[in-house]
C-alpha cells in the first residue's frame, strides 16, 4: 500500500547578526509559497531559523543575548512567526521550525516545533540533546566560537516519536483496524526530530526507531571550517568544507539506512557577517541511505522530494527487523557508561 507524502527541506542562506527577524520570516513565507506551488505537504526548515546563529558570539548583557531567543509557550503565536503559521494553514502545508526558546522559568533551548496545518496547531516539540562547544570562548582571538553550552541545556523531551495527522489519505484509524490484525505502516505517518549535532549519535536515531518511526527531520547550523572546535588537522578552507559536507551526508545516510527510514535535513548556510561560512547540503533521504534530491546552491533553496513511505517496510521487516535480531542483553555498556574507559595496558 503506498503512502506517498510529498516534502521539502526549506533551506535558508546567510542570515547576519543584525538582520531584521521579520525580513527573515518573510524570506520563510517566500518558501513556503514556492512550496505550495510545488503541492508540497511538509516543509523542514533549519536550526535556529529566525536569527544568526549566536552562539558563536559572546554576549555580556542579558538583555541582548535574550534579543535572540523566542518567549513564550507556543512559538506560532508570537509576532515573528504568526505569519508563517496563518501562510501553513492558508496552503494546508504543515511545517517544522527550529528557533532559540526561552522558558518562562528562563531556560535556555536549542527547541523545533512540528506544526500541524490539519490541526491548526504545535502537536510536537524537541529540545536539542547533544550540545556542542564549550562554555567559554577559546583564548585565540582568531577561533570560531560554539557557545551552544553557555546559552543553553540540553533538551529535557527526550526522543518522543510522534504520529502526523492528514499527511497520508489512505491511512488506518485506530476506530477502522482489526484486532488481530498486523497493522504496522498502515496508520498516519512516524515522525522525529532532531537538531544538528544530534544527528550524529546514533542512540537518538534507534530510540526513535524502536517506536517505529518513518521520517525523522533536523535542520542545522554547521560552520564549513571549525578546527578549534573538532581538533581537527590544519586544512585549507576547501578541504575543511568538503569534510564537513561528507560527514553531514554520511551521518544522515548512514542512519537513514540503519534505521530504515526517510530523513530530511535542512541547513541554515551562507556566509554571515562576512566571516562566518556554513555549509549547504540540504537533502532528502531514503531508507535504503540513497538521497533522492539535495541542495544545489548555498542560499535560499527549496529541496523537494516526494517519498513513499511503505518503502521503510523491507528494511524494518527484513534487514533491522529488530524482534529477530537485536541482542539487548549484550547492549549494557551504552545506557551505564557515558564516557571512554580505556582497557587495561597489557
Amino acid at each position: 500500500m503506498a503512502r506517498t507524502v510529498k516534502v521539502a527541506a526549506a533551506q535558508v542562506g546567510a542570515v547576519h547578526l543584525d538582520a531584521d527577524r521579520k525580513e527573515t520570516v518573510d524570506r520563510l513565507v517566500a518558501l513556503l509559497r514556492e512550496a505550495a506551488a510545488q503541492k508540497v505537504q511538509l516543509v523542514v526548515f533549519p536550526e535556529c531559523t529566525l536569527t544568526t546563529f549566536f552562539p558563536r558570539y559572546l554576549f555580556e548583557s542579558q538583555e541582548e543575548l535574550d534579543m535572540y531567543f523566542e518567549h513564550g509557550e507556543d512559538v506560532t503565536t508570537s509576532e515573528h512567526v504568526k505569519s508563517l503559521a496563518e501562510e501553513a494553514r492558508k496552503h494546508n502545508i504543515d511545517f517544522v521550525l527550529g528557533y532559540a526558546e526561552r522558558t518562562t522559568e528562563g531556560t535556555g533551548y536549542n527547541t523545533c516545533i512540528y506544526y500541524s496545518a490539519t490541526e491548526g496547531k504545535v502537536v510536537s516539540k524537541y529540545r536539542k540533546v547533544h550540545l556542542p562547544g564549550t562554555k567559554e570562548p577559546f583564548e585565540d582571538p582568531d577561533a570560531i566560537n560554539q557557545l551552544e553550552k553557555r546559552y543553553f541545556e540540553p533538551g529535557n523531551l527526550g526522543f518522543q516519536a510522534f504520529r502526523v495527522p492528514g499527511l497520508v489519505s489512505n491511512a488506518l484509524k485506530k476506530d477502522s483496524a482489526g484486532a488481530d490484525e498486523n497493522n504496522a505502516g498502515k496508520g498516519d505517518p512516524i515522525l522525529g526530530m532532531l537538531i544538528c549535532n544530534d544527528r550524529r549519535w546514533p542512540e537518538a536515531w534507534r530510540v526513535y526507531s524502536l517506536q517505529g518511526v518513518e521520517l525523522i527531520v533536523f535542520g542545522f547550523n554547521t560552520g564549513s571550517n571549525m578546527a578549534h572546535l573538532w581538533g581537527s588537522k590544519p586544512m585549507s578552507s576547501e578541504q575543511a568544507e568538503a569534510e564537513a559536507l561528507f560527514h553531514s551526508r554520511l551521518v544522515q545516510q548512514a542512519n537513514s539506512y540503519m534505521n530504515a527510514c526517510f530523513s530530511i535535513s535542512s541547513a541554515r548556510c551562507g556566509f554571515d557577517d562576512g566571516k562566518f561560512d556554513l555549509i549547504a547540503g540540504s537533502a532528502i533521504c531514503n531508507p535504503e541511505g540513497h538521497l533522492l534530491a539535495e541542495a544545489k546552491t548555498k542560499g535560499d533553496e527549496l529541496v523537494v522530494a516526494e517519498i513513499d513511505l511503505s518503502e521503510c517496510r523491507q528494511g524494518k521487516e527484513k534487514t533491522f527487523d529488530f524482534a529477530r535480531h537485536r541482542r539487548i542483553e549484550t547492549y549494557g555498556l551504552v545506557v551505564t557508561q557515558t564516557g571512554v574507559v580505556e582497557l587495561p595496558l597489557l
